[in-house]
């Protein structure tokens, strides 16, 4: 079996599929068998696990994800990488490669097809620009998923897994907190990449929630309300919300903070996650009650 952590079987392979880095699509290889195994244990990946892997690249954790799950299905965007992915993984039968791009796969029916109804953990290795958007879309569209362990920029993780008043958390910290809870299982230094990136990863993982952390009258209104709190962060809550168009005066704002035991002149970086809830309930059963 070729070692693909090493540099010389790296050059090998490139050498004979004529494989080029493409830095439109962020590839970096992983080079550490002791990361490799390290994001494993964190994601606690076991023989009746399903793994869903976003970006194989040459199958570097694929190979050992394969060793640990009962079943990978992979997705590679590169058509290169689809010959060089069927010579390193040949030996594994419990391995799918899939040539498409993530975010034009209708995931749910891929899902129910290839693991009959299974809750697969998503794995993602990917580039920086695409890698939130791909978090949202798996958490926002309810992708039947039991976890997401996602390799990302060492500040983009600290932003999903802030707590409030600290200077990270924010619109991120909260739309990902109320779908899934995460935590940070490995820090990556940029020198064990091939080629190496200018800045140092984070893997995290994010469990999902079977029940949300709040409940809400409207979950549009409650990240309507997020998103006007932390659009000028500068601002006290009262002043971001009445700029967030919300249609109330700004006495009515400052009532309905005060209704919930919100200091009007709080930032929104203060606020818990629960605060959030009451303030968008309180707001979505006033806007009822002058309609009826």
């Amino acid at each position: 079996m070729l070692k693909l952590t090493s540099p010389s079987t790296i050059k090998y392979i490139m050498d004979k599929y004529g494989f080029r880095f493409s830095k439109s699509l962020g590839q970096n290889f992983l080079i550490d068998e002791q990361i490799i195994d390290r994001i494993c244990d964190g994601a606690e990946i076991g023989p009746d696990d399903d793994i869903l892997e976003i970006g194989p690249g040459i199958g570097v954790m694929t190979q050992e994800m394969a060793e640990r799950a009962r079943k990978v299905v992979a997705i590679e965007i590169d058509r290169a990488l689809i010959p060089v992915l069927k010579e390193t993984l040949a030996e594994y039968d419990n391995v799918e490669v899939i040539h498409a791009d993530v975010m034009n796969v209708d995931l749910k029916a891929l899902i129910a097809e290839k693991f009959e109804g299974r809750r697969p953990k998503v794995v993602a290795n990917l580039p920086y620009y695409i890698t939130t958007p791909i978090i949202m879309m798996l958490l926002e569209e309810s992708i039947p998923v039991s976890d997401i362990i996602v390799m990302i920029q060492k500040e983009v993780a600290e932003r999903i897994s802030a707590k409030p008043s600290t200077k990270a958390y924010g619109a991120l910290s909260v739309a990902t907190q109320y779908y899934s809870e995460p935590n940070i299982i490995a820090k990556v230094p940029r020198t064990v990449f091939m080629p190496q990136p200018n800045v140092d990863s984070v893997v995290i993982r994010m469990t999902i929630r079977m029940e949300p952390p709040v409940s809400l009258e409207n979950p549009t209104l409650f990240f309507k309300v997020i998103k006007a709190a932390f659009g000028q962060r500068r601002k006290t809550l009262h002043n971001a919300l009445n700029a967030g168009g919300f249609g109330q005066s700004k006495d009515q704002t400052a009532e309905f903070l005060r209704a919930c035991d919100i200091d009007p002149s709080r930032r929104g970086e203060t606020l818990t996650i629960e605060e959030f809830a009451t303030l968008a309930n309180h707001i979505y059963n006033h806007n009822q009650n002058q309609k009826n």
